[in-house]
Order: structure tokens, then sequence, then C-alpha cells
């Protein structure tokens, strides 16, 4: 079984605009509930990762009309470019002012087709996202509550292990994050998202870099998973299959299992449109 670790949400955050300014700072903790269940989250330790991560680079344009919700597009379908998707967001206020600065900051360099080549407030950020990797765009507001309650500072998966972070938030002693950002990229398995601190300190950038992995899967490029520990045998096509090794690393086993009821609540309770989620 992967061995699973809870994400500490609040236990120490990245501050992104001193890392615009040149540095990594930490700060005070955030005030999140971190005993939420929307909250809380665990991030397992992928013991087999993927050989390669390489994602879909068809980029021709097929998108809904402008106003309407962007849906998830089915396998083999053609996605839309960055531009076409700037031009489809949906206006959306700010409800997380922390993240301004990292939401007007693209990224500076790419990988494949991820670019994080958008600016905007964060919903607009999660609608450009889902619509440029064709998946449902309350999927992500789910699955970005989930992970870090919509705040780009959130760190995860504390570890005493340097190495295991990425060098702009390596402390030198104590403990530093594994995990940062909206999605909580993981430093160890996905280093690419940081070259030039991307995943930090874009928001933008670390959105397109997770769900081109979540398309990725999607398209059943992750044969591998059939090799390994699983609830059920792997498959193109499963959206919800996908979100569950974004956390447990595994198909459809039981740390999967209930990480996808728990984005499943979220996104029925639509935890994002609530009173007390501004905060």
């Amino acid at each position: 079984m992967p061995t699973s670790r809870r994400l500490r949400l609040g236990a120490c955050v990245l501050a992104v605009a001193a890392a615009l300014g040149g540095g990594i700072a930490f700060g005070a903790p955030a005030a999140i509930d971190i005993n939420s269940a929307a909250v809380a989250s665990a991030r397992a330790v992928r013991t087999q990762p993927p050989p390669t991560t390489t994602t879909t680079t068809t980029t021709t344009t097929t998108t809904p009309p402008s106003g309407d919700h962007f849906s998830t597009l089915p396998v083999g379908a053609t996605l839309p470019t960055d531009a076409t998707c700037r031009s489809r967001v949906r206006s959306a206020v700010e409800v997380r002012p922390s993240n301004v600065t990292a939401n007007r900051t693209v990224g500076t360099s790419t990988t494949g087709r991820v670019t994080g080549n958008f600016t905007g407030t964060t919903d607009e950020i999660i609608q450009w996202a889902a619509c440029k990797w064709g998946i449902d765009e309350d999927i992500v507001r789910a699955q970005i509550v989930k992970e870090s309650w919509w705040r780009q500072d959130a760190g995860g998966d504390f570890t005493t292990d340097q190495s295991k972070c990425a060098p702009a938030v390596r402390t030198g002693s104590g403990q530093c994050p594994e995990s940062s950002g909206l999605s909580q990229i993981r430093y160890q398995y996905h280093p690419d998202a940081f070259v030039d601190n991307n995943a930090i300190k874009s928001s933008a950038y670390n959105l397109d870099y997770a769900y081109s992995l979540w398309r990725n899967c999607f398209e059943g490029n992750e044969t591998w998973l059939n090799n390994v520990e699983r609830g059920r045998d792997y498959a193109a096509g499963d959206a919800w299959g996908c979100i569950g090794l974004w956390f447990s690393g595994r198909w459809y086993t039981s740390a999967a299992n209930t990480y996808i009821a728990s984005v499943q609540s979220i996104m029925a309770n639509r935890e994002w449109a609530q009173p007390g989620f501004p905060q």
C-alpha cells in the first residue's frame, strides 16, 4: 500500500510576493480551519511514478461558445489553445486577495503544452485551465478546494528532508513543504514544474501543469498503473479515476476512493460558493 501523509495546510505558507522579489519567505500560519473536511487533504507517496509525463500536444481549437460552462472533453478531443480559452473565460470576482500577485504572474518557461500564459482572478484561472485541458470546471474548483482552499501560497507535505522540497522553499533546518500552490504540486515527483519557481510564483502555471497530467491520465497514457496495486484495471476516459490518481498515485485503491468521494462531496455542495469560503 502507498504511504499516505496528511497535508498540513496552514502550518506554513509560501510568501509568493517575496518569491517574486527574489526569495521565498515563510510567514505566520494562514487563518484556515485545517480540520475542515473540505480543507484537509492527504498526499500519498507515489512509490512507482510513471516513466514519463508526456502530455497531449494537439492544439487546434474546438470550444463551446463564450458563456458556456466548460465541460469534460472526450478522449481524443482536440484541445483548445491558450488564446482561445482566454477569450472564453467568464468574468469572476476575486475571493482570494492573497493570490493577486501570483494570479498576475505568467509562467516563464514551458513544459510541452504547459505555459501558464494567463492572468486573472483565481476563478478565472480555474476556468482557463479547465478549458485548456478539457476537464469540467467544477471538478477543478472542487479539487482545488480540497487541495489548498484556493490558496496559491499554501504549502503541504512538510518534511525535514530538504532535498524533497523545491530549492526556493528549503529552510536549511527544520521542515519545508514538499507540495506547493493551488493544486499542491509535489516537487520530488514533478521537478520540471518548479523551474524558475513557476509552480510557486504563478497560479496559472500551477494549474496548467497539474491538469496537463490529468489529461495525460484521461487519454490512457498511464498504462504503468496496471502493473501496480490497483482497485480495478486502468483505462482511458475515467475522469474521476484520474482525480484519485493525483492523490494516491494509484488507481481506485482505498485511499484514492476516499479522496474521490471527498472531492465529489465538495463539488455537490459547491463549497466554493458558500458564504464561509472567502476567508
